[in-house]
């Protein structure tokens, strides 16, 4: 095992791990503030994966524009759809229990497959490069302007949603709804407004992923494929502590090393199940994930 393969190793892992700490971004907030588990959310990035790939095929391509400002589109797309879902799937069972919600869920999530598949057809999509130029380069590492701008982007994204979260009033407001509905309420907040702002937030984050998601895997463009996705990126969050932004963060990067270091050195088959092993250790070691707390519920 030569160190340079090992870095190179790691540097693929936090590629792919920093997008799956995006879309585990989505599932925390909703979790954390709607107390709700949307597996809808790897269709959503899905979506903006088909969005990202007629963007660049029918406009970008054609005007000579760089073709990351596919990002533009997809954060749309996906935003709006996120409220829409948020909306009419999720709204009108805020008060039932919470089976309802995650039946619903798994339901809105076929519902976006299939149609999808009806319309599109089932056949995977290629996609042109969309991060172009020479890979940075040292003596004896190359890294891709993919792997670089992935990275970059989470990084700056995760900053970003800590500081909203902690500095802006729309921020706060998020927190005391996660605390309490009533009391939040009665402070003037309004509630619905609020986990209609979670929804947006969580899927423009998936909009994002999508294009970076894309730009990694020219050729995975699918119905199916916001799927695993999506799972990974929700063991993602579990790992790290869901309902924490820097737990999702922390988990997607090490969900995406682990699997990186496994294909690499150990068997491509065996991937997903030392992925999922990793979960099932952490949940009996530590069961409210590793940077999660145990709270005292009053009853």
């Amino acid at each position: 095992m030569s160190e340079v393969n090992l870095v190179l190793q790691i540097i693929n892992g936090l590629q792919i791990g920093s997008i799956y700490a995006l879309v585990a971004l989505g599932y925390t907030m909703v979790y954390g503030i709607a107390l709700l588990i949307n597996f809808a959310h790897g269709e959503i990035i899905m979506v903006g994966a088909y969005t990202t790939v007629f963007a660049i095929q029918l406009v970008l391509s054609k005007s000579g524009l760089p073709l990351y400002l596919a990002i533009i589109p997809s954060v749309i797309v996906c935003t709006l759809l996120g409220i829409i879902i948020e909306r009419f799937a999720y709204r009108p069972l805020r008060n039932s229990p919470r089976i309802a919600n995650l039946i619903t869920a798994i339901g809105v999530s076929l519902l976006l497959q299939n149609l999808v598949m009806k319309i599109f057809g089932a056949e995977s999509i290629a996609v042109s490069p969309i991060f172009e130029g020479n890979a940075i380069s040292t003596a004896s590492i190359s890294i891709s302007k993919t792997t670089l701008f992935t990275i970059l982007i989470t990084v700056v994204l995760t900053i970003a949603l800590q500081l909203f979260m902690k500095k802006t009033k729309y921020g706060k407001a998020m927190v005391a709804t996660s605390e309490d509905y009533g009391a939040a309420e009665l402070v003037g907040i309004s509630v619905d407004n609020t986990l209609t702002m979670t929804f947006a937030i969580g899927s423009a984050l998936a909009g994002v992923a999508a294009v970076l998601y894309v730009s990694a895997y020219p050729q995975t463009t699918q119905p199916l494929m916001g799927s695993m996705l999506g799972i990974k990126a929700f063991t993602a969050a579990v790992v790290g502590g869901i309902g924490l932004i820097p737990g999702a963060v922390l988990g997607g990067l090490i969900l995406g090393v682990v699997e990186a270091l496994t294909t690499a050195y150990i068997s491509s088959r065996l991937t997903n199940a030392i992925v999922f092993g990793l979960l099932i250790v952490v949940l009996l070691i530590k069961p409210t994930g590793l940077l999660g707390k145990n709270l005292k519920e009053k009853v």
